[in-house]
């Protein structure tokens, strides 16, 4: 396993992400993406631990407190000292029926920190993120009641997921101006299947060095080998039940046609190869991945060791290459004057002449 600095910051957490999306009791909406009980659970984390994962992800919302409760009671069950992991969740969803139990509210905020913590069964959040963008609370609102947070000592680092790029520099503005702790990372949709997080968001996290973590890296087991050009609805899939997210499927099955040839050539599985796409991103800090059975757990790690060609990544990286959009197109044709030839017109020449 390799390990990266979380953003900005002096955390280091393994390239690799257990997403504990999946521990579930079973009901609504999470039934489709899985029912890990307890000693499913214990498995997963113990081997996550053995491959030298020390980052784990979850959220309040998933399985309305579940996976939090079920990721807490793991790491005492295996005895996993509390130093040797980095914890992450997430507030912002709905966790009751009340006007103020949804948002990025100061009041929000501070209750679901609180459930936060008995659920995991500790004294602090490694990582605590702003799950979505709330219309309503006033950005810097948020932004001191996290401060505050990292003050107490309740939380060590903030993120953000599924902002746009605009809200995100102006959340980074207001932290700096008020000497406010800021966001270190970013967690987003992010696969060989769908980069639109190229567009706009990955200039900005390289601007600002902060950290991506990828959620769904293998599109919703678009990219498990399962599905293809032939089968594309396979009835053992989440996606059958839960079309998400969302992927242009043209674009995709010309994605998975080039995907499988280099996974025979490495003598492994299309998801590994998509794995290994996202790992060879410098702006990717983490890519989470979540499991219901152990056997996906193993056949995930194992993509840290996949070696891409560049001729291999040259062609992931053409099949699935985004349309032209404005004003990227524009810009790209403006920039080529200012870095390449000089017009003959003027009597200069090329700069590297």
């Amino acid at each position: 396993m390799k390990y990266k600095t979380l953003g900005n910051t002096g955390l280091l957490v393994s390239q690799l992400c257990l997403g504990t999306m999946t521990f579930s009791d079973g009901s609504g909406i999470y039934k489709h993406i899985g029912d890990v009980g307890q000693s499913a659970a214990d498995e997963l984390v113990k081997a996550s631990i053995d491959a030298g994962i020390n980052f784990f992800d979850t959220a309040d919302v998933y399985s309305g407190g579940a996976s939090e409760q079920t990721l807490g009671q793991s790491l005492k069950n295996l005895g996993i000292a509390r130093n040797e992991v980095v914890l992450a969740t997430k507030v912002y969803s709905r966790m009751g029926p009340g006007r103020n139990d949804v948002g990025a509210s100061r009041g929000h905020i501070m209750d679901a920190v609180e459930a936060s913590l008995r659920r995991l069964q500790t004294d602090h959040i490694d990582l605590y993120q702003i799950h979505a963008t709330d219309n309503v609370t006033p950005l810097e609102e948020t932004l001191r009641a996290l401060d505050d947070l990292v003050r107490q000592g309740k939380v060590r680092y903030l993120g953000v997921s599924n902002w746009q790029a605009w809200r995100i520099a102006t959340a980074l503005g207001i932290s700096a101006r008020l000497n406010l702790d800021r966001f270190h990372t970013l967690q987003g949709y992010y696969s060989i299947a769908g980069r639109d997080l190229e567009r706009e968001l990955k200039p900005l996290l390289e601007a600002e060095n902060m950290g991506l973590l990828v959620w769904s890296p293998l599109a919703g087991g678009l990219l498990s080998g399962k599905f293809s050009r032939e089968n594309q609805a396979p009835e053992d899939s989440r996606r059958a039940s839960f079309d998400f997210p969302i992927v242009d499927k043209a674009r995709a099955w010309n994605v998975i046609d080039v995907l499988k040839p280099i996974a025979q050539a490495h003598g492994c599985s299309p998801a590994r190869i998509a794995l290994a796409w996202l790992l060879s991103k410098p702006v990717v800090t983490s890519v989470l991945v979540g499991a219901k059975r152990l056997s996906q757990l193993e056949d995930n790690v194992a993509a840290v060791d996949i070696v891409l060609s560049d001729d291999e990544i040259a062609r992931l990286d053409a099949v699935s290459e985004l349309p032209p959009e404005y004003p990227g197109w524009m810009l790209e044709t403006q920039a080529a004057d200012r870095l390449g030839p000089v017009d003959l017109w003027a009597g200069k020449t090329s700069p590297t002449s």
